[in-house]
């Protein structure tokens, strides 16, 4: 075999292959020139998703008519001349190949006007082969048209998907651009349809308008900066939590980047507080000095590199897990224990609806006693609630006073703003899991008064026996009675209300999946949350008024009280005015 060089129009579509996978790609590629060119309005239009035409023009500084060819060559580029700039890249594009690339593989077409120049100039380049630049009209910046993406290499445009998905495709390139750059505006057009038009805007605008009202609602803010970074941006409540990763958005320095640390950084945020299963939305902004990340890494330019990357994952992470746990207002209430009851001053109106100061000396009151119904007349409820108030009422807690149970299942409480509905069992399971955590370190075995026996399948035996060492670590005190039968003798004591049975079932079918290594290192929280729902309170348990008390005061005493350990929501604020609106009150 003869070693030969390869002829520049294939080298430039071997790197084609690389840069230019699909429509979406060459897409991407013009328009961070166009950025990078200082563009201020940018205009994307496609036919036949991007396949047959991809046309972008912007009003940025243009090219000099000298320099057209070499716009078309390979590496050839304004952005970077030695090793020192490679290493601290703050533009988009600095390697010279995308437009190279994008023209060995296409009939492009390159239209420029620079300031004050007379006039505009084009340019052609189509199977390596490039035109003379010749006058053209066009009032300024440049107009770049990509036709028959692939026609010269049929490998590559067999492999593109139907026009739908390709379109698809180019719009999520063109929203990533949007999204990371709002201070440019944006138009997108398939054919002579506009799918979508953003002038120049705040970055919070931006992000809610590609994507979407519902996102915006659920999401939280970030604004943080330690040293040089700084992370900005939003980040959804587990409530918005997705099946996919479709609602992703991570950008370094304005550059759309798909980068593992940072990813799991973002992950780790929400551990505790989002199902395994599903998948958090975020749109968040690193910025930082360009020579402490390398873009140099990948030809598509979405992977990083960081100098100090364990700095940056903890600063992400730090950052979101304090905006996340921060999510119920005015966490400030001490403490209670919830099971048994907590002390209540008035040992009458314990087992009666709570009314918070307004409420006292309406005309009557219905209330429950242990599912019988008693009515109050005015003057008795109002000497009785205004007794108590001297005693325990606290206008301004966050998630108010309870007023009764609701299907088994749920509390209602009023506070100042309205009404509140709690989801009791996922907010004692919150209150459990950030506990147990807690007391990981050094927890205690409460001895149950009435060891708890059951029937155990050979497997629960066998794991029993193997994972004592574990079990006693965590506190529970498990062993067999006979060749059959478990028994449960002890429980962690915030726990020891539990169902003792559920909890032992579910504690051994976790040792037996994942074993004693990654238990302690790896899957002890997952542990913590399983004990933790089994032990929290069931549904149709009927609670006092003293222990739904507890309840939201325990909520407000705990972090990430928003959320269960799965990430569905624990209570939920319906205001006054939505409660006249629905009543059409004032109308």
């Amino acid at each position: 075999m003869t070693i030969a060089l390869l002829p520049d129009l294939l080298i430039s579509q071997i790197a084609a292959g690389e840069v230019i996978e699909r429509p979406a790609a060459a897409l991407k590629e013009l328009t961070e020139n166009s950025i990078d060119a200082g563009a201020h309005r940018i205009r994307v239009e496609i036919e036949d998703g991007g396949v047959h035409m991809i046309r972008i023009t912007d009003d940025g500084l243009g090219i000099p008519a000298s320099e057209l060819p070499l716009a078309l060559a390979r590496h050839a580029t304004s952005k970077i001349s030695n090793l020192h700039d490679l290493e601290s890249v703050a533009s988009l594009g600095f390697r010279g190949e995308a437009l190279a690339s994008i023209a060995a593989v296409s009939r492009l077409t390159l239209t420029t006007r620079v300031g004050e120049a007379p006039h505009a100039w084009k340019i052609r380049a189509q199977d390596g082969e490039i035109s003379a630049a010749e006058p053209a009209s066009l009032q300024n910046g440049t107009v770049i048209e990509v036709r028959d993406l692939f026609f010269n290499t049929p490998a590559r445009r067999k492999f593109l998907k139907s026009t739908p998905t390709e379109q698809s495709h180019c719009e999520e390139a063109l929203r990533r651009c949007a999204l990371s750059h709002p201070e440019i505006g944006f138009e997108f057009r398939q054919g002579s349809r506009i799918l979508w038009r953003y002038d120049a805007e705040d970055p919070e605008a931006r992000i809610h308008h590609l994507l979407g009202a519902e996102f915006s609602a659920a999401a939280r803010p970030v604004q943080h900066s330690a040293e040089h970074l700084r992370l900005s941006g939003l980040v959804a409540l587990p409530a918005y939590s997705r099946v996919g990763r479709d609602a992703q958005y991570l950008f370094v320095n304005g550059r759309y980047v798909r980068d593992r640390l940072l990813t799991h950084a973002v992950r780790e945020a929400y551990r505790d507080i989002l199902h395994h299963q599903r998948h958090p939305a975020f749109v968040l902004f690193l910025e930082l000095p360009p020579e402490a990340v390398d873009v140099n890494v990948h030809p598509t330019k979405t992977e990083v590199r960081f100098r100090q990357s364990q700095a940056i994952h903890s600063f992400v992470f730090h950052t979101l897990e304090r905006i996340l746990a921060g999510q119920t207002p005015a966490l400030t209430a001490p403490p209670s224990t919830i099971f048994p009851s907590a002390p209540f001053p008035n040992p009458t109106l314990a087992q009666s609806a709570w009314l918070p100061p307004s409420a006292a000396g309406q005309e009557g009151f219905a209330f429950r006693e242990r599912g019988s119904s008693t009515y109050w007349p005015a003057p008795e409820l109002a000497t009785a609630t205004a007794s108590a108030i001297q005693t325990i009422a606290e206008p301004d807690r966050p998630l108010g006073y309870a007023l009764a149970q609701l299907a088994g299942r749920y509390i209602l409480a009023e506070n100042r703003h309205g009404l509140i509905i709690v989801d009791m069992h996922a907010a004692h399971e919150r209150i459990l899991y950030e506990r147990l955590k807690l007391a990981w370190t050094s927890p205690v075995t409460q001895p149950l008064l009435i060891p708890v026996v059951f029937s155990a399948t050979p497997t629960e035996m066998a794991a029993a026996a193997e994972y004592q060492d574990e079990l006693q670590k965590m506190s529970v005190d498990l062993a067999a009675v006979s060749p059959t039968h478990l028994t449960v003798r002890g429980l962690p004591g915030e726990l020891a209300q539990g169902d003792a049975e559920s909890l032992a079932r579910a504690l051994l079918h976790e040792l037996v999946q994942c074993g004693h290594s990654q238990l302690v290192e790896v899957r002890r929280n997952a542990m913590l949350a399983t004990m933790a729902c089994h032990a929290a309170v069931r549904a149709n348990r009927l609670l006092s008024l003293a222990e739904m008390n507890a309840l939201l005061r325990d909520m407000e005493a705990t972090e990430r009280a928003d959320q269960c350990n799965h990430g569905r929501p624990t209570w939920r604020q319906i205001s006054h005015h939505e409660i006249d609106q629905f009543f059409m009150q004032g109308q």
